[in-house]
């Protein structure tokens, strides 16, 4: 839903730019040109051409763009308030009013030089509209998101730019009001210095939306255990604080301070890092990994097309030719010192030995089976249990990457029994997600003062995995995302690079 409300917006706005294009004297066709339309729009109105550059800046933008539109109108006479409001929030409609309006001419230089206030002035009253404008449609409607990591290839990619839609599940009212606008959680240049004041915090409210989370369905949200970090350049979400405090430290957290004490950040729910996962598990279902297959309510789940995993691949001892890697299973290949490999880790030779492990998306798998000096084609799994690296990190669980669960997922109004060998699963639901107090004394458990031997949830809980099984920080390792932190649905990548454009990406809904 949420992709086809952008298109028919985009299409809405293209068209009345069509029309206004004509009337100011610029070839009208250009109007559908994307990012060169801007350009043409910059140089009509003697705006200097770094604002153009400038909006392809991600998340400021936003800004950018609202403010060389809201200049344009102007230079058709519409300086009003109201005009500015339905050229942000309706352009779709307002700008085809614009354009084939008999009643709105093309005003130019002239109408800005003969309105009373100055150019500069109204350049600025623009500026201020547009940053209260592109907050509010940050905020509410939709977000700009760039794809950080390849836990999603090749579903994403790496430098995807994306558009999230906060309309999918109802836009939160920002927990943290206070904050410098469009960046997240630390100022720009300045990564070690938070972009928000905590000096007032709202409770979680979620205004309705246009339905419910969806198994499979692509989800950005805020990360679970990103509310503490190690504010370092090797440690914040990348090594999470309490990753360090249970595999360093042995749980001692006066060791961990005394250590990086300095450098320990606490961030609000809504400033934690946004990641961005696969929906595998919805409230209420049942999830299991067996032999690096997921099951959802003893089914096997859903697979995207482009989703990888690594295989084991045994050749009969001729190795796969560079332009069969390159050309046909798409990895970039380098050579240095006579040894080749593969940028992303994706092709790995096993020394000594006739294995290679490459990482496929399923459409591959059955290309590399074809191959004559394949002899076989097996997935390279993880069953070695962690409970230092895998949730939920207890004696109970011998739980690894592809071999877990089963798993239920807390649904609101759900009432568990708590037990010695559950408690570790639900403790950070209890005690962080749900702001309770928990202590377990002789096997009792006792909540906010109570002794109690069950617990009914208060919100939905879901389960986030990336489509790159093997090379993706999700809830295996850290559990369940609530629904608190749900930031919205991406719907719709609109620009993508990698030494230039990705033209066939552009413009591609998120499946």
């Amino acid at each position: 839903m949420g992709w086809i409300i952008f298109i028919i917006g985009a299409i809405g706005w293209h068209i009345g730019l069509y029309g206004m294009f004509k009337k100011s004297g610029i070839d009208p066709v250009k109007a559908f040109i994307p990012f060169y339309n801007t350009w043409l729009i910059v140089e009509k109105c003697g705006i200097s051409r770094l604002w153009f550059w400038l909006q392809l800046i991600p998340i400021a933008g936003q800004f950018i763009t609202i403010w060389i539109i809201i200049i344009y109108t102007m230079h058709f006479g519409r300086f009003g308030v109201g005009d500015h409001a339905a050229a942000v929030f309706v352009p779709f409609i307002y700008l085809p009013y614009l354009g084939f309006s008999k009643d709105v001419r093309w005003g130019g230089d002239k109408v800005m030089k003969t309105y009373r206030k100055s150019a500069a002035r109204e350049w600025i009253d623009a500026a201020v509209f547009a940053v209260v404008a592109a907050t509010l449609i940050r905020t509410f409607i939709f977000e700009a998101y760039t794809i950080p990591t390849g836990s999603m290839e090749r579903t994403l990619l790496i430098n995807d730019f994306l558009f999230v839609n906060k309309l999918s599940y109802g836009p939160r009212l920002p927990q943290t009001p206070l904050s410098f606008p469009f960046v997240h959680n630390t100022l720009p240049a300045m990564p070690t210095t938070p972009s928000y004041l905590k000096w007032i915090q709202v409770p979680y409210t979620r205004l309705g939306g246009l339905g419910e989370i969806k198994r499979n369905d692509v989800v950005v949200f805020n990360f679970p255990a990103g509310d503490t970090i190690i504010n370092l350049e090797s440690f914040g979400s990348k090594n999470p604080y309490y990753d360090v405090l249970r595999k360093e430290f042995n749980g001692n957290r006066d060791q961990l301070m005394s250590q990086y004490g300095d450098h320990i950040l606490v961030h609000p729910m809504d400033k934690t890092d946004n990641y961005i996962k696969r929906c595998v598990g919805v409230p209420g279902d049942d999830l299991q990994i067996k032999d690096g297959i997921l099951y959802v309510n003893n089914e096997k789940a859903f697979v995207a097309p482009d989703s990888q995993i690594d295989y084991e691949v045994e050749t009969n001892g001729t190795p796969f030719s560079q332009d069969f890697l390159e050309n046909e299973l798409g990895y970039k290949i380098i050579s240095e010192n006579g040894n080749v490999y593969e940028q992303n880790g994706d092709y790995n030779e096993i020394p000594q030995s006739n294995i290679v492990l490459l990482n496929l998306t399923p459409g591959k798998v059955d290309i590399v089976k074809k191959q004559p000096n394949v002899k076989s084609v097996k997935m390279f799994l993880n069953t070695q249990p962690d409970p230092m690296d895998i949730f939920p990190y207890d004696k109970y669980h011998a739980w690894s990457v592809d071999s877990f669960g089963p798993l239920h997922i807390p649904k609101k109004g759900e009432t568990v029994a708590l037990a010695q060998d559950n408690i570790d699963i639900y403790r950070r639901i209890i005690t962080v997600y749900e702001h309770n107090t928990l202590e377990v004394s002789n096997g009792k458990y006792i909540i906010n003062g109570k002794e109690t031997p069950s617990y009914t949830f208060k919100y939905n809980y879901y389960w986030m995995m990336g489509d790159n099984r093997h090379r993706s920080q999700d809830s295996r390792f850290w559990g369940f995302v609530p629904e608190t932190h749900v930031v919205g649905k991406a719907s719709l990548i609109w620009f993508s690079y990698a030494d230039g454009p990705r033209w066939n990406r552009f413009f591609r809904s998120i499946k």
